[in-house]
């Protein structure tokens, strides 16, 4: 399956998630329903992938977590914010940048519309 298409079903089961819970919940109901969703998609997600930190050809783990990647391809940072801002942006270039994937959704589920809340970013 390529990237897109791996995308697209992402799309669909984020937008699956909204519909049926809307905003106002915490940002851990949304990934454990939206890794349910993947999962029934037939889609492999690995959740809380822990990220090591290069600095000086010296493997460090500093903390970082991806909250979804799905397939290996994909990687889903959500929120549940009254608004995305620029140091959510960075965080998932950053998850980009150290996984080597090249595809990210950042998604924030505490909108009314969710397509408000979806940022694609390609690194």
């Amino acid at each position: 399956m390529d990237v897109e298409q791996v995308f697209k079903m992402v799309l669909d089961s984020s937008f699956k998630v909204h519909s049926a819970l809307g905003p106002g919940l915490l940002e851990n109901a949304y990934e454990e329903c939206l890794l349910y969703e993947l999962i029934e998609s037939g889609l492999q997600v690995r959740r809380q992938v822990g990220l090591p930190l290069v600095y000086r050809e010296v493997r460090l783990d500093a903390g970082y977590r991806v909250d979804l990647l799905v397939e290996d391809k994909v990687i889903i940072e959500l929120k549940a914010v009254e608004a995305l801002s620029d140091v959510h942006l960075a965080q998932l270039i950053t998850y980009l940048k150290l996984s080597g994937c090249k595809l990210g959704l950042l998604v924030n589920f505490n909108v009314k519309h969710l397509k408000h809340g979806i940022k694609r970013v390609i690194y």
